[in-house]
């Protein structure tokens, strides 16, 4: 696994730091050389007229890649997100990509000429999202494995995630859980309290007042008051059960909260694979989509704790749609 990433799409180079695996400077600079390296040798990097870079770059990397591209290409440039005349359209603000010649050879662009783009940057939207459902069906374990699988793609929005279930299971134990088995169930009856209105109260204010754009509530497993508070301020839902008889009445939770419901899971303790259905062109008509159904739907397999989750067919692809809802 390399600390930086880097992806290919067409002329632009898509690059960012990978935030599941953070290092130090020269880790990064020798990880990014290896990886351009190895897309150069696959033939994948062929060289050519121009190539775009969007993403964030320290300056040590951007010399490496403007190093190993020069050779190749006649033109490099740079997203500059700041460019692009805005555009106010009925679905949201858009600015298309602008992209600044950095390195110039015999091309007619030169250094400082701006290369526009049809490439859309659209205004992010923020949205909270409920994971929720009865107990037991591995709602903190499918939260820690979305955390990380949102952080390993490449350039996507901080996923800011808030424990408003008081069960002693807050976003340190399951780190702890890897490292340490015993101490973490040695300290969760410590933590562990009632669900109170006062608690219900106060986390709905954490709920509210969030601002990144992918912010993940997990709440306890009961359709009760205290859950109604926390939720209301939240705008979309994820429901995952072990049973699923009972997603009828966390659907009726939901809607009477007008929440629009992204997911429904099954969690399957003692499945071996993923199942994964993606509503037909949701992509393109996400906003639609969401006023009838949910977006994805399926099952997830064996959610238990110690396990590297973020690789599960069914919370990429949950990942990938909470990823695109911040784009609607």
């Amino acid at each position: 696994m390399y600390s930086y990433q880097m992806t290919l799409e067409g002329e632009v180079l898509r690059v960012g730091f990978n935030r599941t695996l953070p290092a130090q400077g020269d880790r990064i600079v020798r990880d990014t050389l290896e990886l351009l390296n190895q897309m150069i040798d696959s033939g994948e990097i062929t060289g050519g007229r121009r190539i775009l870079i969007d993403g964030a770059q320290s300056v040590a990397v951007s010399y490496v890649i403007a190093h190993k591209l020069s050779h190749l290409y006649e033109v490099i440039a740079v997203l500059d997100p700041k460019l692009g005349s805005k555009i106010s359209k009925k679905t949201g603000s858009v600015r298309y990509k602008s992209y600044i010649t950095t390195i110039s050879h015999g091309s007619s662009y030169k250094v400082g000429d701006v290369i526009e783009t049809e490439e859309k940057q659209q205004e992010r939207n923020m949205i909270k999202v409920v994971l929720c459902g009865p107990s037991h069906s591995g709602k903190s374990c499918l939260r820690e494995g979305l955390k990380q699988a949102i952080l390993g793609t490449l350039n996507a929005p901080y996923p800011y995630v808030i424990t408003a279930c008081p069960d002693g299971e807050g976003s340190w134990y399951q780190k702890t859980y890897e490292q340490n088995q015993g101490l973490a169930n040695d300290n969760k009856p410590c933590l562990k309290s009632e669900l109170t209105p006062e608690f219900a109260e106060q986390a709905a204010k954490w709920v509210k007042s969030a601002n990144q754009l992918i912010n993940i509530v997990d709440v306890g497993g009961k359709t009760s008051p205290e859950n109604q508070t926390i939720m209301q301020p939240a705008s979309h839902a994820v429901i995952v059960a072990g049973d699923t008889t009972k997603f009828a009445e966390w659907e009726d939770f939901c809607q009477k909260l007008n929440l629009k419901i992204i997911a429904k899971i099954h969690s399957r303790l003692n499945a071996d694979k993923d199942e994964v259905i993606l509503a037909d062109d949701w992509k393109e008509n996400t906003n639609e989509l969401l006023e009838t159904a949910p977006l994805l739907t399926g099952s997830v397999h064996r959610l238990e704790r110690g396990e590297d989750l973020s690789s599960r067919l069914m919370i990429k692809a949950l990942a990938e749609v909470l990823i695109h809802l911040t784009k609607c």
